[in-house]
């Protein structure tokens, strides 16, 4: 059983859609999905899937990492009509999250870009139990980066490790020692820490919660001691406040992106 799969079987249950099914037998219908607002699609193919899956043929129109205007036809999809209906709730369910955090994405990205076309914009593991492969896909669809998927494909030495093993120095070594062919990232929190982690040769280190001019500060001092390591900027970073880190991180990473998102809007028409 696969993630669509799951999402399925919570809208239709041991008995399925009992209104569809009460009303219809075979009947062939053709419908419509519809953007309601300008926005950048995502979760096209996945809704595709969805449709698949309950028996309907989907036809897109556009693709995903689209720009579309508010009204724009973003799919038809045929099949019988207790087969659109059975899909209809979760695939804009999809398209419209996905959409929204895409759309969202986007623009931060080209905000920064302007700045430094270097930078990133990373999405965190601030994501829903169950979607975040489809919230980081989304993220990338706007053109940020997903960055880690969970514990397991890179490890990050945060406060609460170093609180409990005591100093940053230590749980460094510790973690160096037994890990050697992942990415290895330190969360910081004041400049001496970062200076620590520089000097012990980090792959990436993490300025969480400081202001832009502290950071800027650090930063520096940091590619003053190694200029191989990758400066993340995390903590507090919003719409408004990210282009004042722009210019000297290589990547900054924010909750907001897959937390605070609203969702798009789009509808599916009976033709």
């Amino acid at each position: 059983m696969d993630d669509i799969d799951r999402f399925l079987k919570e809208d239709l249950g041991d008995k399925g859609d009992i209104t569809s099914d009460s009303l219809f037998t075979n009947e062939y219908v053709e419908a419509k999905i519809i953007a309601k607002e300008d926005c950048i699609v995502a979760g096209l193919k996945d809704a595709e899937i969805v449709f698949k899956k309950t028996g309907a043929e989907t036809n897109l129109k556009i693709k995903d990492g689209d720009f579309v205007k508010k009204y724009t036809i973003i799919a038809t999809i045929k099949g019988p009509a207790r087969s659109i209906l059975k899909g209809e709730r979760l695939a804009l369910n999809i398209i419209g999250r996905m959409s929204g955090i895409a759309t969202e994405t986007r623009m931060l990205v080209e905000k920064c870009k302007s700045i430094n076309p270097k930078v990133t914009v990373a999405a965190t593991r601030k994501t829903t139990p169950g979607f975040r492969k489809f919230e980081k896909k989304a993220v990338e669809i706007g053109g940020g980066e997903p960055h880690r998927f969970g514990l397991y494909d890179a490890a990050m030495i945060k406060d609460n490790h170093i609180k409990l093993i005591g100093r940053i120095d230590k749980a460094i070594k510790k973690v160096k020692e037994k890990i050697k062919d992942k990415i290895i990232e330190v969360e910081v929190e004041n400049e001496e820490d970062a200076v620590t982690a520089a000097k012990l040769g980090m792959d990436v280190i993490m300025l969480d919660n400081f202001d832009s001019k502290s950071a800027e500060k650090v930063a520096k001092k940091i590619r003053e001691i190694n200029q191989n390591i990758l400066i993340e900027i995390s903590g507090g970073i919003n719409p408004e406040n990210i282009v004042n880190y722009a210019s000297f991180a290589d990547r900054i990473s924010l909750g907001y992106l897959t937390h605070s998102i609203k969702n798009m809007d789009f509808s599916l028409e009976i033709i």
